[in-house]
């Protein structure tokens, strides 16, 4: 069959997490399946890097989709005239958009609802465009994945979705996160912070990832111990707004905030395996990736208790309410202060790795595709 994909987030140096699942799943499927034509479409010019496989063929269809009313006409008029020219059998969409003018069948991966339940965290155009064409690409879609059992219910419950007609596809992590010897997580310490000990961050910081809670339970944290641990926060600052730079500003310890913008893999996942902890604890989260590959590298993980990270979690992390800092800060306290703790999580979180990888999440989404084409 000839699949057509929505590539248009594989973006060279600029992989976030919806990215990442795009380059993690194709790159396998494409290699797994020689027989197989895949067409993809990208809104830019493309890096060679992500021509995968020879049943790989690029098309550019501009312009890039910098806003999202251009989506309107990339997907209904752009993507159509594609499917059609290069008769396309189904087309697979992993950011969940899909074309409404043609009657090709279809898989939309719909990582998330989030734009739902939160409408307030998001411009007021971007928010009527999700919440205005996500129920009609449910409906639309011959087939969805999604990356969670808890994401699934949700579609279900929200838009009337038959369940059957959804596949969970769990994210995995790649394979750059890995334990360090004590030896090199004492020279990324050196390097990074003078050699003290971090909670991290990781993650777009834009108000569902729940960034202004932290500060404040990281100052709690501060003035509760008095000891000279840093918190490093990773990533770009999408939505550094009034409420992010107030919080910041009132900080009593915002010296001993360091903040990194975006890093790369290779620098990220040293400075994951020398964390004290990851602190990830946003109000809303489709999976969290960022969990996954802490059990991966050896650090332990304090993580929200709402949506689909307990699911991810299981009972190797440190499960907390995001929106109360004072047990957020508790669970700081306990992790730096009590070893034999650190030490269990550790060994819960590299079992609990196991039950995740690119792998699974690639044959599920294959899955997915062959249901649509029979269908």
């Amino acid at each position: 069959m000839v699949i057509g994909v929505n590539t248009r987030l594989l973006q060279k140096n600029k992989l976030e997490g919806i990215g990442w699942f795009t380059y993690e799943t194709l790159i396998r499927i494409t290699k797994n399946h020689p027989e197989h034509q895949f067409i993809f479409f990208f809104d830019r010019p493309f890096d060679a890097s992500f021509i995968f496989e020879k049943n790989v063929k690029g098309v550019v269809l501009p312009p890039p989709t910098r806003h999202v009313l251009i989506f309107i006409p990339w997907f209904e008029i752009q993507i159509t005239r594609a499917l059609k020219k290069y008769k396309v059998d189904v087309f697979l969409s992993p950011d969940g958009h899909l074309s409404l003018s043609t009657e090709v069948k279809s898989v939309a991966v719909i990582h998330d609802l989030n734009f739902l339940h939160l409408p307030q965290y998001l411009p007021p155009i971007v928010r009527r465009y999700y919440n205005y064409f996500f129920p009609k690409f449910a409906k639309k879609a011959t087939q969805i994945a999604t990356v969670s059992e808890y994401t699934k219910q949700d579609i279900v419950k929200s838009y009337n979705i038959n369940p059957e007609k959804i596949t969970v596809a769990h994210n995995g992590c790649n394979d750059k996160y890995k334990p360090i010897s004590i030896d090199e997580q004492s020279a990324v310490k050196q390097e990074f912070t003078n050699g003290k000990e971090y909670f991290l961050f990781i993650g777009l910081i834009i108000p569902r990832k729940n960034l202004i809670t932290l500060l404040q339970a990281f100052d709690v944290y501060k003035k509760q111990t008095g000891n000279d641990t840093l918190l490093v926060v990773i990533g770009e600052k999408k939505w550094w707004d009034n409420a992010h730079e107030t919080t910041f500003q009132a900080m009593q310890y915002k010296a001993d905030v360091k903040f990194m913008g975006r890093l790369n893999p290779e620098v990220l996942s040293k400075l994951l395996a020398s964390a004290l902890a990851l602190t990830y604890v946003p109000v809303f989260e489709g999976f969290g990736i960022p969990i996954l590959e802490a059990f991966s590298a050896g650090t332990p993980v304090i993580a929200g208790n709402v949506t689909s990270m307990p699911e991810v979690a299981g009972d190797a992390a440190l499960l907390v309410n995001p929106l109360d800092k004072n047990e957020i800060a508790e669970k700081m306290k306990r992790i730096s202060e009590d070893e034999n703790l650190r030490q269990e999580l550790i060994t819960k979180g590299l079992k609990r790795r196991k039950a995740f990888s690119w792998d699974n999440t690639a044959n599920k989404l294959w899955e997915a595709v062959e249901k649509a084409f029979n269908e």
